[in-house]
């Protein structure tokens, strides 16, 4: 196996930012709350839980000098309103959360309270900041930009599958980032003679009608774009590709790992790692409008052998030599 790392832009650097102090307050605890979705699932848990190690390391340590109140809505993308609202009244120092579905909402309930989210994929397109070098408000950190990841994506698909010209796309209509991501992709199309089939889903039990769709529309092969909801319904995702035959390229790995074709996807342990300096330098002093939204740098390619083989696919020798990991 051999490892490549494919480049992203990062929009201006923590590093320039001024800090007010270089520590935090002596005797104060600070109060960080946490928007979530599904507490109940594996890898919300661990990525929290990476966040909450990646505070540690900054000095900030839950009952010394920190208190966390998390909140989740457990895939009751309806309660965000309510959840959000709740976890403001608590007045918290700063609030971290995940992309679009979430950030949105809490830009509704508060427009003082510094929040970092992890993992948007259209931040200024969703009006959440007004650039990526200056956020503007009260809001900053980690994107992973749907417009470029989704273009990847698709050609990279291409690449492993070239015999797939009609290639269906899932997405959530609910997820803000969604429609620009899909505009992005049909110059890529165009250029690749590809035919895009989006097929929408708004939920676990929508997702057997999206397949079948897919299928009576002759569709080859799925980009699946990356939302919470479709993250926690990665292994229903993989198991109804393989039952129609159609390769995926997912967003993430922990879809290879539940049965995906392959992910071209930053690292989630990396991304919400480097969340913690956001609000490491937020507890500091520094404001959010000062600090640029960043950008991963370093993305992986994952590819599922075993699907492959379950496929009756041939992954072509060259995109295996571009693989950061390969499932066998």
């Amino acid at each position: 196996m051999h490892r490549r790392a494919f480049l992203g832009t990062i929009a201006g650097s923590l590093l320039a930012v001024p800090i007010v102090a270089e520590g935090q307050q002596a005797g104060k605890v600070y109060r960080v709350g946490i928007l979530g979705d599904k507490a109940s699932d594996s890898n919300e848990t661990h990525l929290w839980q990476t966040f909450r190690a990646a505070l540690r390391e900054r000095g900030l340590n839950e009952g010394v000098n920190l208190l966390i109140e998390y909140r989740g809505v457990e895939g009751n993308y309806a309660r965000l309103p309510e959840v959000a609202a709740d976890l403001v009244r608590l007045k918290p120092d700063l609030i971290a959360t995940r992309g679009s579905f979430f950030t949105g909402a809490l830009k509704a309930a508060t427009s003082s309270i510094p929040i970092v989210f992890v993992g948007h994929a259209d931040p200024v397109g969703t009006g959440h900041v007004a650039s990526l070098a200056r956020p503007g408000g009260n809001i900053t950190g980690m994107a992973v930009l749907q417009t470029e990841l989704g273009p990847k994506g698709l050609e990279l698909l291409h690449s492993g599958v070239p015999a797939a010209v009609r290639i269906s796309v899932l997405w959530h209509p609910g997820t803000p980032s969604a429609v620009p991501g899909l505009k992005a992709l049909e110059e890529p199309a165009r250029l690749l003679r590809l035919q895009l089939q989006p097929i929408g889903a708004q939920a676990a039990g929508e997702l057997e009608g999206a397949f079948s769709t897919m299928a009576r529309g002759g569709t080859q092969a799925v980009l699946v774009f990356s939302t919470p909801p479709f993250i926690t319904a990665r292994q229903r995702i993989a198991e109804l590709a393989i039952a129609h035959r159609l390769p995926t390229m997912c967003q993430g790995r922990l879809f290879v790992e539940a049965g995906g074709l392959m992910s071209y996807y930053p690292n989630h342990e990396d991304v919400w790692r480097r969340a913690a300096v956001y609000v490491d330098k937020i507890l500091k002093g520094a404001k959010p409008a000062d600090l640029p939204v960043e950008q991963p740098t370093k993305f992986e390619l994952v590819i599922n052998l075993k699907t492959a083989k379950a496929l009756g696919l041939t992954i072509p020798p060259s995109l295996l030599q571009r693989a950061d990991e390969i499932i066998q």
